[in-house]
């Protein structure tokens, strides 16, 4: 895999990079536990009283939304890493301009600068 140098000296696109990878790793690490909390909830009445099948229904429930949240997560890595290997990494989507280093520091799958973030949050 090749890398394109960034023409940005204010971000360590390597260190950026090594951080992505290794929060992919830990997102599919903990993919089957999220698979095992989001099991079918078991209906038969004679082994599980009303209110705990309501409570493993809402911890199935809280678990789909975790697995709905981590594949995002990891969508958004898998995007980052290869805006990385193309060179265009740290630039907005929708303006182009350069994201703040602080924000990619803070979120290496950021996609917007300051301004485009907030004006998406207007609409």
């Amino acid at each position: 895999m090749r890398t394109l140098v960034s023409m940005r000296d204010d971000i360590d696109i390597e260190a950026l990079r090594q951080r992505l990878l290794d929060r992919a790793r830990e997102l599919e690490a903990m993919a089957e536990t999220r698979r095992q909390a989001g099991r079918t909830v078991e209906l038969d009445q004679s082994r599980t009283g009303r209110l705990s099948r309501m409570d493993a229904m809402q911890a199935q429930a809280m678990a789909h939304a975790g697995e709905a949240r981590a594949q995002d997560e990891y969508r958004r890595i898998q995007a980052a890493l290869k805006r990385i290997d193309s060179g265009d990494y740290g630039d907005c989507l929708d303006c182009g301009d350069p994201i703040g280093a602080g924000r990619l520091n803070f979120d290496p799958a950021i996609t917007l600068c300051l301004a485009c973030a907030e004006q998406r949050e207007q609409r």
